[in-house]
C-alpha cells in the first residue's frame, strides 16, 4: 500500500495532495480540481459532514432526507468530496443511503478516477467493493481510471483496476491506451514498469498505435525505457 493517509487537519483545511494533478498532452493538462478553501467554507452540512468525516452530522443529514446528490459549485458529489479526503467511511454511508457512486463532477471526474489518481488503493477498494464501476469513460479526454493510473504509474491502482474489469484497450481522445500512457507519459521506471508489465499480463493488445502509427514498443525504443522494450519484446514471442 502506496498511499499514505492524510492528517485529519489538513483533511479539514481542504488541502488534497492531488489537486495538481491532471493528465493530457505535455503543459497543457488540466488537473482533478479539488475543493477550495473558500468553497469548503461555503459548504452546507452534508458537503461538509462528507469531508470532515463527520458521521453523526452526516447520518443526521442523510435522515432528514438531503438530496444525497447535491451538487457543489464544481458539481461535486458529498460522495467526491469524501474521496478526495480519502474519508472510507463517510463513503460508506454515503453508498448505503443511494448515493450515485458513477457520477461526474464538471471535469468529468467520478470517485473510482480519483481515488486512482490519488494512488488511495484503500478508497479505491471501497468503491468498488461498494459497487463503483471501473469501466467509464471519465475525463475531458475520453479516458478511463486505468489511463490515469498508468500515466501516472501507479501499478498497485493498476492491478486492481485490472481485476475489477477495466477496460484494457480503451482509446482516448489523444489516441492512447493505458499501455501508450505508461510509456509515453511514464518515466520509464520501476513504477510505470509494474504498470505497463501489469497491462502486458492481462492481456492489453500491444499493437494499438498512437495517431502517428508508432506502436508501444516503438515509443518504448524512441525514449530508450530498455526495460519496457524487453517488456514489449518478450510479449510478443
Amino acid at each position: 500500500m502506496r498511499h499514505r493517509p492524510r492528517s485529519a487537519a489538513l483533511r479539514a483545511a481542504g488541502w488534497f495532495a492531488i489537486a495538481a494533478i491532471g493528465w493530457g498532452c505535455g503543459a497543457c493538462v488540466h488537473a482533478q480540481t479539488a475543493p477550495s478553501d473558500a468553497e469548503i467554507r461555503a459548504y452546507g452540512p452534508l458537503h461538509a459532514a462528507a469531508l470532515r468525516g463527520d458521521l453523526p452530522t452526516l447520518a443526521a443529514t442523510i435522515a432528514g432526507r438531503a438530496p444525497i446528490d447535491a451538487r457543489d459549485g464544481h458539481g461535486r458529489t458529498a460522495l467526491h468530496v469524501a474521496t478526495f479526503a480519502s474519508q472510507r467511511d463517510a463513503i460508506k454511508m454515503l453508498a448505503e443511503a443511494g448515493a450515485d457512486l458513477s457520477a461526474l463532477e464538471n471535469d468529468r471526474y467520478d470517485a473510482v478516477t480519483i481515488a486512482a489518481v490519488a494512488d488511495d488503493e484503500e478508497t479505491l477498494a471501497l468503491l468498488l467493493a461498494l459497487g463503483a464501476s471501473a469501466k467509464l469513460t471519465t475525463s475531458r479526454y475520453d479516458g478511463t481510471a486505468l489511463i490515469a493510473a498508468a500515466h501516472l504509474g501507479h501499478d498497485g491502482v493498476v492491478r486492481r483496476l485490472i481485476a475489477a474489469g477495466a477496460p484494457l484497450d480503451h482509446v482516448n481522445n489523444l489516441h492512447w491506451t493505458a499501455v501508450i500512457e505508461a510509456v509515453v507519459l511514464g518515466d520509464g521506471g520501476p513504477r510505470h514498469q509494474a504498470c505497463l508489465r501489469a497491462l502486458v499480463e492481462a492481456g492489453a493488445d500491444l499493437t494499438i498505435t498512437d495517431r502517428e502509427g508508432r506502436t508501444p514498443l516503438q515509443l518504448a525504443r524512441s525514449r530508450g525505457f530498455k526495460e519496457m522494450v524487453r517488456i514489449l519484446e518478450e510479449a510478443r514471442r
